[in-house]
Formats: structure tokens, sequence, C-alpha cells
């Protein structure tokens, strides 16, 4: 068993949490690469995410090698056997640990900056992480939570060797873990992409799941019940309405979801990239920007979960951009407002391919970080004026914009945010994007423009 990545294995993971029916549950995240998996559980199960910090103590000479490890609130765990045969002493040992708390403390600041940690004291805490190798930082993060006061610990993986789940069911009072390999080896083998996850990334998760309007709206939405293009009403913020959607595409519910700004000149569609979900921290960032210029956005997932563990559907461009025109086409029948696209990576090909059809009525079209190359011949087709964003630091998908640009015959353009990588994750960068996109959009929807292409 192997997962496409971070996101899908908290999918998962989430579904098996679900079904514990926890009482009061608190999520808690060990960065940075389980924060990404602590996000999907938390969603599902609406609860609160912060991070719980660890540190693992390293041999001095064999710095992989583990002798203990630190976490909040002065704990400490240690490994004895490793000790007597590292032969280490108390100031040896004592050198490791104060570096190790003064990074464990510096990262706590830059994740909560000013913010005070999430009371545990009587909540059942359900420490996530992407995987389990010896289980000496996941047992320092169960003690952790019992010495905040957490009244239950439940410790949730998606994979960990059969040895460390045993152990381990002594510290937590439940362990929950969807794969157990009799040969284990490294937690990244069991993923397809176990890139990095960058701190800022680790920020916006928090940040999302504790923006003061998030709850409340998840937990409307949770109660939303699934039908073919049924909407529900979620709390209106202000003169803005946000709905859950299902839409009936292929005999597959798509979830979306639908903000309706009062007044909103037209709605921009998100068809997000590979490895990615309506629930995207960037794509979310981005709505909320042109929600607040007045913007309709909907964002909704182009594949099931199941069809997504198929990496060929993930990659099917085709199959992609046919969806996305099938909930166009929806969006037209229930609302009827003007359209516009926002692409990311792969989600780029496929919003180009579906604007580039016939029929097709897109008025603009917004890639970021896109990749416009696997929308082939199909780029001489489209007729929507499109802005094409990419990282000036994401020299490749620079370069493919470039040649894709040549081959376009509409009113297009590129612009290039100054040393930004390909996911924006540098200061300022994601909202050089959203401005980007907010002014391309607004122009392309006034009345003037409007006018102009009929």
């Amino acid at each position: 068993m192997r997962f496409a990545d971070r996101t899908t294995a908290g999918i998962q993971l989430a579904g098996e949490v679900a079904r514990l029916h926890l009482d009061d549950p608190v999520v808690l995240g060990l960065p940075r690469g389980g924060i990404p998996v602590a996000y999907q559980v938390a969603r599902v199960l609406d609860a609160p995410l912060d991070v719980i910090a660890v540190r693992k103590l390293g041999v001095p000479s064999r710095p992989e090698l583990g002798f203990g490890a630190i976490g909040e609130g002065g704990v400490r765990i240690l490994n004895d056997d490793v000790v007597r045969a590292a032969r280490l002493g108390p100031r040896e040992r004592g050198a490791v640990e104060l570096t190790e708390r003064t990074a464990l403390d510096g990262r706590l600041r830059a994740y909560r900056a000013e913010r005070p940690p999430t009371a545990l004291t009587g909540r059942t805490v359900v420490i996530v992480d992407d995987g389990i190798a010896t289980g000496s930082t996941a047992s320092a993060a169960c003690e952790v939570a019992r010495a905040r006061g957490a009244a239950r610990v439940v410790l949730a993986v998606p994979v960990a060797p059969p040895g460390a789940v045993a152990e381990l069911s002594g510290e937590a009072d439940e362990v929950v873990c969807l794969y157990s390999p009799d040969y284990f080896g490294s937690v990244g083998q069991w993923y397809t992409d176990f890139s990095q996850t960058s701190d800022a990334e680790v920020v916006e998760l928090l940040n999302d799941r504790l923006a003061p309007s998030g709850g409340a709206t998840r937990s409307a939405m949770a109660g939303t019940e699934a039908g073919g293009g049924r909407t529900d009403d979620v709390q209106p913020v202000g003169a803005t309405v946000e709905r859950e959607v299902e839409m009936t595409i292929d005999d597959r519910g798509l979830p979306g979801n639908l903000t309706l700004p009062d007044g909103a000149p037209g709605v921009v569609v998100f068809a997000h990239g590979s490895g990615s979900s309506r629930h995207s921290p960037r794509n979310r960032s981005v709505a909320e920007r042109l929600n607040r210029a007045g913007l309709g956005t909907l964002l909704f997932d182009l594949l099931t979960p199941e069809e997504e563990r198929d990496r060929a559907n993930v990659f099917d461009i085709p199959l992609l951009a046919r969806r996305l025109t099938l909930v166009t086409a929806w969006l037209g029948a229930e609302h009827a407002l003007p359209v516009c696209y926002f692409g990311a990576s792969t989600g780029a090909a496929a919003a180009l391919l579906s604007a580039a059809e016939p029929h097709a009525d897109i008025k603009a079209v917004v890639c970021r970080g896109g990749r416009p190359d696997l929308a082939g011949d199909a780029l001489a087709d489209v007729r929507a004026p499109t802005l094409l964003i990419v990282g000036g630091a994401d020299t490749q998908v620079l370069d493919l914009n470039r040649r894709a640009a040549e081959r376009m015959h509409c009113e297009h353009r590129l612009d290039v945010v100054p040393g930004a990588t390909h996911l924006f994750e540098e200061p300022g960068a994601l909202e050089a994007v959203a401005d980007l996109a907010r002014a391309w959009l607004t122009e392309h929807l006034s009345p003037s423009a409007q006018r102009a292409r009929h």
C-alpha cells in the first residue's frame, strides 16, 4: 500500500479517525510533514488544529541516530539503550538538548507567532504524523499532550512498523494506523510524493483552521445533504453567501464550495493541480482575496477520492477538462453569471483545454504556476483572454509558459513574480498572484470588456 501524497493519506486517515466518534477533539500535528495530514483529519472532525512541537535528540557523532526526544513543558524522553551504547554523558546530552530546545522554541514562535497554544485540558487529543519510524517522537508527543491535561490521547498515522505500533499502544489510549508492513524501511518509501513540507505551508494550514469564521462555516457545511445539484445555504458573512454544493458529473458526486458576494459580476471556477483539492490553502487564499474584491468563486474537486488514487486520472488532462466543462454548464444553469477560470499546475492545462472548446464562453483565464504546455494544440484555439503567472525562480515552468504563450492567438500576458518558486511560498508571493489575478479578472468582467467582445 502506497499513498499518493500527504493530502491523500490525510483524507484516508480522517475517515478511520472519524469512526471513533471522539468527544471534543483537538488535532495536533507533528511538524512539518505531519501538518498536511493533520489538516485533513481536523477538517473532517471539524476540530481545531494546532502544532505539537517535539525534537529528536541525536547522537553527536551520528545525528540520524536518536537517543531520545524533547517536547513542550520540559518533557524529555531518553532511550537508555542508545545512551549506554553511545556512551553519552550528562554534559554531551545537555549540550544536544540545549541546541534542540532552542530550535523547538524558535519553531513554535514561527508557527504560532503570538498565539497561545490550544487548550488541551479535559479534551480528546488526536496526534497526527505522516508516519512513524522508531516511535520516539510520537512517544514524546503523547507525553507532552498528557502533561498539558489531555483526557484521552489518540495517535493517528498512515504508516508505521508493527513493533512501533505495539509499543505506542502503551503510550496512547488508541492507535490508528492505516498500514503496518512487516518490512518497513522508511516512511518516505510508502509515499509516491514525499516532498518536503515548508514552514510557510505549515503556518498557512494552521491559520486556515484557526480563522475566526472557519469553524462556524465548516460546522454548517458538515450538515449539508449530498445530492445532485443541491445547494444548502451556509451562514452568510455580511453580503456574501457561502454554499456547499455537490454536482453530479459522470454519475459521480463532485463536492465544491461556492461563494457569491452580493452583486458579483461573475464566478471564477478553480481547477486545482495534481495532489491538491478544493481545500488547497493556496487556492483558498486567492479565492478569499477575489471574494473581497466582489468576485464569486467555485472551488471543487475534479475527481472523487477513489479516482485520485489512480495517478493516471490525476494527469488525464482531457478527463479533467471535460469535468470542468460539465461543471461550468451546471454553474450556468444554477446562476446566470459570466464564468472565468483559475487553473493551478495541471489544472491550468485543464482550464485552457476547456476554454478552447468551440462553444465555450469563458470570459478570462488565469494560470498560476501552470502547465499550459499540457493543453497541446488546443492552445491555439483558446479565445478567452489569458494571464500566465509564474515564479521567477521556477525556471523550468517559466520556460514552458513562455513557449506556450508563443502558440496562443488570444489576448494573453505572461507575468513573472520575482524570486518566487513553484508554490509561491515566499513572503508576499501568493498575495502578488492574487492581486494580478484580481486585476485581470475584474478588467475582463467589466461591462466595457463584455461589450467589446460582443
